[in-house]
């Protein structure tokens, strides 16, 4: 495929991230000739999500890249008199401080292997009290490749592609499962999409029930491509950017999503839930009625708070936890908004920045449940995938385990004029994105990047149990030391297609201060006990049992500015990888802000055509018949957007 690769393009992006797969997608779809490749072997970089296996592997990879030297280059002959390279780098150092321990019992067997694997894979891991890392979790062998284990692009998991099929919310309760959708055309999965999303699951259920309160490693592996583990734990906010583009580019048909279900507050040692609509907030048992009173009174100003300056003006420098103070809220319901509405920190946030958080979390009360996120089915590695099909669909050329060597630039005019892949390819473009991992270490020597502390676990209760063992959470820990930071844990249940029957997958991040397991390793403790043979007897366990557990740190390049790196010519454009904050807002300004450089008139990823109103050419439709069809189907859905964008949600009235 390298081999027969086009020599000329108009744009090469380099890195399948999610601002990358963005921009891949936005500037296809303005009719560029686009280049999309990554030297990694799956889609999405750090924004991937792995089967167990595939997550296995994914460490093991990270380990033996940090034991790559770089060889003398061949490409250098290639570089001509009047043109200069900017190598690139074949080490990701986006991930330090990798710690895997499992606490499930180890029972494995010879003839244990994954569920539809192709091959046994033979795995192992570290004991409890062992630090060692990504070596001894001893994933599959280099043969069973990470396309195996669901890295590339699903078709298994893809919902229906019918074009006029919007955001699908799949809005799960007690009583069973619906479907809302953002408008009237909205088409429900097909029957054998439902099969994949529910009866799939289910298929297990039976066998699994004897074992519901023993849950062991080979199991795990057995069921391994039941989970499906997100390297960064995101939400969508209801009415945030990247909602707002899946809808109007009409790339929402390539996913589904799932209401989070309840936001939690971890208060004097336990966790409680956090009322947020207004029928939550009457109903609750925690709060007294004039508790009740405040706090409504209050998400209603913070509904309007820019039409009242003259109550917060003189608070503008203090924090807002100070702000909070100042109110007529009583110590659990400053509580209850600084962490769980808000989500704000207690010591950096101003006034201001607490105000505007806790609107943006009202206005997106209700659009699709009871609270302001979505998550989408099968992890927030879909996301970049859906970009990268609708890039494909646009005429986009993809190339995986393609690695670029360098970035040549014309010595005279300064700009980058081609890059020189590893079979010594050169390819022209007008314009080169590049995720900031790629680039060599004399690029970045003068970069300072942020860490996210990261951590991912699988256990097997939820940490507040109720009737329904289908819930999604959120759930904020604030900070107890000066300096440190509020961990964000996000729990996840097996209807999210992330994890098998019986088991919870959680994902903690906070920015970083040590490394992971220091940084997080003392919520964890707070939160859940490890699994022993001994609690297995013992039903009344408080906390839920911990299965396993894996620490890392990942780079954070958001707020890194383009002055920082060395002598990067102008047409070479820098994406950064995730960011620590819950939504995905930074991904979408960057993509938007980066394709207005490369294509300054052109609509931001604009609704796809109607396959009925495409001409052909010898076609017998006239166009003017076409156009006339073509507008009102283009603007049917804004009017009934834009009315639900206004509607002042349950909160403020």
């Amino acid at each position: 495929m390298a081999d027969n690769l086009p020599s000329e393009f108009d744009v090469v992006v380099i890195g399948t991230g999610l601002p990358e797969s963005i921009i891949a997608a936005a500037c296809s779809r303005s009719g560029q000739r686009v280049l999309h490749v990554d030297s990694r072997s799956y889609y999405g970089g750090n924004w991937a999500s792995f089967s167990f296996s595939g997550l296995l592997s994914w460490l093991k990879e990270h380990q033996e890249n940090s034991d790559i030297v770089n060889e003398c280059p061949v490409w250098q002959e290639k570089i001509l008199e009047n043109e200069e390279a900017i190598a690139l780098s074949r080490k990701d150092k986006t991930i330090q401080h990798v710690e895997v321990f499992c606490y499930a019992s180890q029972d494995l067997h010879e003839d244990v292997e994954e569920a539809g694997a192709l091959q046994k894979n033979h795995a192992s891991v570290t004991s409890a009290n062992s630090t060692e890392a990504a070596d001894s979790a001893c994933p599959p062998t280099e043969d069973q490749s990470l396309s195996t284990a669901s890295c590339e692009i699903p078709t298994e998991h893809t919902p229906s592609s019918d074009p006029e099929s919007a955001l699908e919310v799949n809005d799960f309760e007690a009583t069973g499962e619906k479907e809302i959708h953002c408008d009237d055309k909205s088409s429900v999965p097909s029957t054998s999409e439902k099969e994949t999303s529910e009866n799939v699951p289910m298929a297990e259920e039976t066998a699994e029930q004897p074992k519901t309160n023993r849950i062991t490693y080979s199991q795990i592996i057995k069921e391994g491509r039941r989970f499906n583990i997100d390297l960064v734990s995101k939400l969508l906010y209801s009415r945030g950017l990247l909602i707002d583009l899946l809808i109007k580019s009409n790339v929402s048909r390539y996913a589904e999503f799932k209401n989070i279900t309840r936001i939690l507050a971890f208060r004097e040692g336990r966790v409680e839930q956090v009322p947020c609509s207004r029928a939550d907030v009457f109903n609750s048992k925690q709060l007294t009625m004039v508790e009740k009173r405040m706090l409504m009174k209050f998400l209603t100003f913070c509904m309007e708070y820019e039409e009242h300056p003259d109550e917060y003006k003189a608070y503008e420098e203090f924090t807002f936890s100070e702000y909070l103070k100042t109110q007529k809220l009583t110590p659990n319901l400053q509580y209850f908004v600084l962490h769980s509405i808000a989500m704000t920190s207690e010591t950096a946030s101003s006034t201001i920045d607490g105000l505007r958080a806790t609107k943006n979390f009202l206005h997106c009360l209700g659009r699709y449940g009871n609270t302001p996120f979505l998550f989408p089915l099968y992890g927030q590695g879909e996301l970049p995938q859906c970009f990268c099909r609708m890039c494909a669909v646009f005429g986009g050329i993809y190339c995986l385990r393609h690695l670029v060597q360098c970035l040549v630039v014309d010595k005279e005019s300064g700009k980058c004029k081609a890059i020189i892949d590893q079979f010594g390819q050169r390819i022209i473009s007008k314009h080169f994105l590049v995720e900031d991992s790629y680039f060599s270490e004399n690029t970045c020597s003068h970069v300072q990047y942020r860490q996210i502390s990261r951590a991912v676990l699988i256990t097997d209760r939820s940490v507040l149990k109720t009737d329904s063992d289908q819930q999604i959470s959120i759930l904020t820990v604030p900070a107890e030391e000066p300096g440190a930071f509020a961990v964000r844990v996000i729990e996840l249940c097996s209807s999210t297609m992330t994890c098998m029957k019986g088991t919870y997958l959680v994902h903690l991040t906070c920015t970083s201060s040590k490394t992971a397991r220091e940084d997080l390793e003392p919520v964890v403790q707070k939160l859940f006990t490890p699994y022993t043979e001994k609690e297995i007897e013992n039903e009344e366990v408080e906390k839920p049992r911990l299965l396993w557990a894996l620490y890392f740190n990942m780079r954070d390049s958001s707020d890194v500015s383009r002055n920082s790196y060395n002598d990067l010519p102008s047409n070479v454009y820098v994406c950064s990888g995730p960011d620590c904050a819950l939504g995905n807002d930074n991904a979408v300004k960057q993509a938007e802000a980066l394709f207005q450089q490369i294509c300054p008139n052109e609509d931001f990823c604009p609704p796809p055509p109607n396959p009925e109103d495409i001409i052909l050419d010898g076609d017998s439709l006239q166009p003017e018949a076409s156009e006339s069809s073509a507008i009102p189907e283009a603007n049917s859905e804004t009017p009934r957007e834009s009315t639900n964008l206004r509607n002042p949600e349950e909160p403020s009235e």
